[in-house]
């Protein structure tokens, strides 16, 4: 009998009920999704080996935010973490139960935690639970005592000794490379830099040194503004803080609205009570000093913005943490006021008083919510027209061919692997659609190439019917909020014609929904370039590299196809492509990238010095 048919209570037809209880940390194991989100390879940022970190350093940002240790050393080496704090060290005689009985939490009875993150003793022990190996070692009054873990059980126990190390915590572990967990997983510097990044922005006078490179920050949320912006800001960044709350904002020329909001140091990447409150209270703050009916919509058009709060005992809709769902300010206090009115009193009081002051800031603001609002009128205007036009072309007749649960369907667990495949022709929708896991993957035909949006208003979206179509299905016309997919995946041929098709796309999310990048959800479908097969195996190949390793894996005379387009792979084929070692590349973006430069110069009119450059470096192998 399987312990799946257990759980379910049913071992045969004529059987009682049987009910199976797991101890200790095995149902972390059995069932890790509920505890650190997806499991993943590393590929994204929100993987469960990156959770597992995270675990990890919000006990060290705890003893931080308590007065105890400035300095956390980390280091990742062959996916090995190891994080060091300078705190007060965990207690040394509960330090084995705290990392491997659930439940259990020397913050449960400290009122100086209680606006901590890590308050649901789970935290280090999912860790403990999903790593291979797991080291833990407490620093304290000269002492130390270590213990070591396998998947979650303990092997090696060491009594305090004498040290002459300084007082603090000492985490090492190895997330489990088992098939039913990480599977063959791997650890992107770049992700745990941004990681480590917030922590600082968030954490002012804390410095972390991560592989040898030092981190901290002397501005806070403005330096987080600063690093993530990627347009040029209409006006200095605003800077406001008050007790438990700080907040930073500016206006850009980009369309939407771009937010980064924190609880605690927990970064929220989905918002929650708080940045929806931030979101009307910002919008009635711009209307009552102006004192005039302006629509929210055109106040934020353009707006990007952070906000960070602290609150009592924070309420999340999920172990993972990115969502808060709290409604007081301290759920333990029944006369506590609201985290609305918290945080609507603050902003409403200091950006009045701001732009009160700042009386260059707020013309440049008034003449920014002016040029919104005319161009929302316009487009008004021809949305009739284009809706008309975009029902002859009906979304769901061959154009859409849907999933069953989408994104922001709250009931679903699978919502975070709700993907939408952007095709090309006939071929290839056909090919996709028939394999494609018809609960969780959707696909939107495109017919031929799309339209090159650079530098077009916001009309071109509603005019033109196969870009408000796209917009149509994925429900981004009033904001991301509503975006019914977590990946959407632009999957083109690999050859000239579909890198254009591939660049246009690009350019239409790069214009008008930048921040579907900026919160990696725009991804590239990678498909084989070759099939190298011989009677007993078939490889796969995606570049020049894989294909010379394929032949000599194989031996002589094996059959070797070159795919030239997605039409051409045999829907049984595409299974291996979109099934669940699907290849994708994450597009991203940073303030480096130079948005507005970049796409003048690949999407504008400079035909002849995009030849010219092409020519000077262009790279020919002659075999």
């Amino acid at each position: 009998m399987t312990e799946d048919s257990n759980l379910l209570g049913q071992s045969g037809e004529n059987s009682e009920v049987e009910i199976v209880h797991l101890e200790g940390l095995k149902h972390v194991r059995k069932r890790p999704g509920m505890y650190i989100g997806k499991l993943g390879d590393g590929s994204s940022p929100d993987d469960g080996i990156y959770v597992l970190i995270k675990e990890v350093i919000d006990n060290s940002i705890d003893e931080f935010r308590n007065g105890f240790g400035a300095t956390i050393d980390i280091t990742l080496e062959d996916n090995t973490v190891r994080v060091r704090d300078y705190g007060r060290g965990i207690s040394q005689e509960s330090m084995i139960k705290a990392v491997s009985v659930m439940n259990t939490s020397g913050k449960y009875t400290s009122s100086g935690y209680k606006k901590s993150v890590g308050l649901n003793g789970v935290g280090t022990k999912a860790v403990n639970a999903l790593s291979e190996r797991f080291i833990i070692r407490s620093y304290r009054e000269g002492t130390v005592k270590s213990a070591v873990f396998e998947k979650g059980v303990l092997v090696e126990e060491t009594p305090a000794e004498a040290t002459a190390e300084k007082s603090g915590t000492e985490v090492i572990f190895k997330p489990d490379n088992d098939a039913d967990i990480f599977g063959n997983f791997a650890y992107r510097e770049e992700f745990v830099v941004s990681m480590i990044k917030n922590y600082c922005y968030l954490n002012m006078g804390l410095t972390i040194d991560f592989n040898g490179s030092k981190m901290t920050s002397q501005n806070g949320l403005l330096d987080l503004l600063d690093e993530n912006i990627t347009s040029d800001p209409l006006y200095p960044i605003v800077h406001l803080k008050g007790e438990d709350i700080e907040i930073v904002f500016t206006h850009t020329n980009q369309y939407g609205e771009e937010y980064y909001s924190f609880v605690n140091g927990q970064h929220t990447i989905q918002g929650g009570t708080h940045q929806s409150a931030f979101r009307e209270y910002f919008g009635k703050s711009i209307r009552d000093f102006y004192g005039k009916n302006m629509e929210y919509a055109d106040i934020r058009m353009g707006l990007v913005a952070a906000i960070s709060v602290s609150l009592q005992d924070p309420v999340f809709e999920s172990q993972t943490k990115i969502k808060l769902g709290s409604t007081k300010v301290d759920p333990n206090d029944p006369n506590s006021m609201t985290v609305q009115k918290f945080i609507g009193d603050f902003v409403v009081k200091e950006i009045d008083r701001y732009l009160h002051i700042n009386h260059d800031v707020a013309e440049i603001l008034q003449k920014k919510i002016q040029e919104s609002e005319k161009e929302r009128k316009a487009i008004a205007s021809v949305t009739k027209v284009a809706r008309k036009n975009a029902q002859k072309v009906s979304l769901h007749n061959k154009k859409l061919r849907d999933c069953r649960i989408h994104f922001n369907d709250t009931k679903s667990d699978s919502k975070n692997d709700t993907c939408l495949f952007i095709t090309e022709g006939d071929s290839a929708s056909g090919s996709i659609t028939k394999t494609r896991d018809p609960n969780l993957q959707a696909v939107f035909s495109l017919r031929g190439k799309s339209l090159n949006s650079f530098n077009k208003t916001k009309q071109i979206v509603y005019t033109n019917v196969e870009l408000n179509l796209l917009q149509a299905a994925l429900n981004v016309e009033d904001g991301i909020e509503g975006l019914r997919y977590n990946k959407i995946i632009i999957a083109t041929d690999a050859d000239p014609d579909g890198m254009h098709i591939r660049s246009l796309l690009m350019t239409f999310f790069l214009q008008f929904f930048p921040d579907l990048i900026k919160k990696g959800h725009i991804y590239i479908l990678q498909t084989p370039l070759f099939r190298v097969r011989n009677k007993k195996e078939t490889l796969y190949c995606y570049s020049e590299e894989e294909r010379k390793q394929a032949l000599s894996k194989l031996g002589a005379n094996p059959e070797i196809t070159r795919f030239k387009g997605l039409g051409e792979i045999d829907p049984d084929e595409f299974k291996t492509f979109i099934g669940k070692n699907m290849r994708l590349d994450k597009v991203t973006l940073r303030k480096e990238d130079a948005v507005s430069d970049m796409l003048k110069f690949y999407m504008g009119k400079n035909t002849q010095e995009r030849q010219d450059f092409i020519v000077n470096n262009l790279n020919v192998e002659v075999e």
